[in-house]
């Protein structure tokens, strides 16, 4: 069975035992157990379920594996012939989930 659901912002096409990166998930530990409610659609190959938006009763259960940082991306300013350069990095907080069941 496959869903489309919205996490934390994003929209993902779920099936069970998925594994995804996503913004991560403030005050939630490793470990944690979340069921989502923002189910878009349902299908299982034969039949498709479509909501308006969302489907009444619909559930995805994902589990919260590890909270990380993602990699370092560089920001660099520069103005030509002023000698003017800065160079910063940012890393993004991300929580790795994986899928544990579709209810609906």
């Amino acid at each position: 069975m496959k869903a489309f659901v919205r996490v934390q912002g994003i929209q993902i096409c779920a099936t069970e035992g998925a594994i995804f990166e996503v913004n991560r998930f403030k005050g939630r530990i490793a470990g944690d157990i979340i069921r989502l409610n923002d189910v878009f659609l349902l299908g299982d190959g034969e039949t498709a379920r479509i909501g308006t938006p969302t489907i009444e009763g619909a559930s995805v259960g994902i589990k919260i594996l590890e909270n990380k940082r993602g990699k370092k991306k560089l920001v660099i300013k520069r103005l030509r012939r002023k000698g003017f350069h800065k160079k910063r990095g940012h890393r993004q907080e991300i929580s790795v989930i994986e899928i544990q069941d579709i209810q609906g």
